[in-house]
Parts: structure tokens; sequence; C-alpha cells
């Protein structure tokens, strides 16, 4: 019985830690954007590859973010067309 109780409470545990580790994408996400604006076709596959592997939760708030962050870089702005979408 203890077995069992101390298995189903890891599980819990690991299902916690996926959902914590996916929260923690929408940061690493951002990170990874600001790294590689300084080119439009790979800040393009980077947030494409963002909104596919975030929750969509967070990728309400990338969209926001992106948003304002390529609003005076007009090289990143035909990225916008992925939140169009």
């Amino acid at each position: 019985m203890f077995f069992c109780l101390s298995y189903c409470l890891s599980l819990v545990s690991l299902k916690k830690r996926k959902i914590m580790d996916k929260r923690n994408m929408f940061d690493y996400a951002r990170i990874i954007l600001e790294n590689v604006s300084f080119d439009p076709e790979l800040f393009y596959k980077e947030l494409k590859k963002a909104i596919t592997h975030l929750l969509p939760y967070d990728v309400e708030k990338l969209f926001k973010w992106v948003v304002g962050y390529v609003e005076h870089k007009p090289e990143l702005q035909e990225s916008l067309s992925l939140i169009e979408e």
C-alpha cells in the first residue's frame, strides 16, 4: 500500500513538473527570440517553433510580447503574420 501511494505521488509530482517546464518554456522562447532577432528568417523560424511547443496560455503571452518587441524593428514585422494566422 505504501509503495502504491508513493508511486502515485511521484506520478503527480512528475505531471506538475512537466507543466512547470512548459510554463518556463515561455521565458526560454522569449530569450531565444531576443537572441536571434538580428536575423529575421531565424526569428520567424524560432517563433514558429515556440508557437508549437508552448501551452495555449503562453502562446497568447508570447503574441503580446512579440507585437511589442517588433514594434520598432521593421525587419521583424513580417513575423507578425504567424500571429494573424
